[in-house]
């Protein structure tokens, strides 16, 4: 039996982080450092782009509390239950293509991999699925339609 050749990817452009606050963090992304706003669908979800990349802000109360209490975040996707605490919900490879997101999943499932989340699309024409890598981190594999085709 043929393995699957590995797919291709457009590499890290997207992060997503559990803010404790939603204001400072915007006003330092965007302010400061020049992002633009994207897509900002509720007070507790920013999604910001330098136009080559996407770094979303999910409102987290667990960062004011103990690392030992459960996560709880409000945010436009669910976390899975084993997340951690800390400011890294995610990180995220794009791909060029929708359907690409379909053959990373088949091909990480074809060599053991666990999928948190199969391919879903978004309600923003984003299309992904979620593993973790060996030590827990929550990967994305994203096709993201404002900068998926760029270089």
């Amino acid at each position: 039996m043929s393995k699957m050749e590995r797919p291709s990817h457009r590499g890290l452009r997207h992060l997503a982080l559990n803010v404790r606050d939603m204001d400072a963090m915007k006003r330092f992304y965007v302010d400061l450092l020049g992002f633009a706003v994207e897509w900002e669908p509720d007070p507790d979800n920013i999604y910001l782009s330098s136009g080559i990349d996407n770094l979303a802000l999910h409102r987290s109360t667990a960062l004011t509390a103990s690392h030992s209490a459960p996560l709880t975040t409000r945010r436009s996707t669910p976390l899975a239950p084993e997340s951690s605490t800390g400011p890294l919900d995610h990180l995220g490879v794009i791909v060029r293509e929708m359907d690409d997101v379909d053959g990373w999943a088949a091909f990480l499932m074809e060599r053991g991999v666990t999928m948190d989340a199969m391919p879903r699309t978004h309600r923003d024409g984003a299309r992904s699925c979620y593993f973790r890598d060996p030590d827990g981190n929550r990967v994305q594999v994203i096709f993201h339609p404002p900068i998926s085709g760029k270089a």
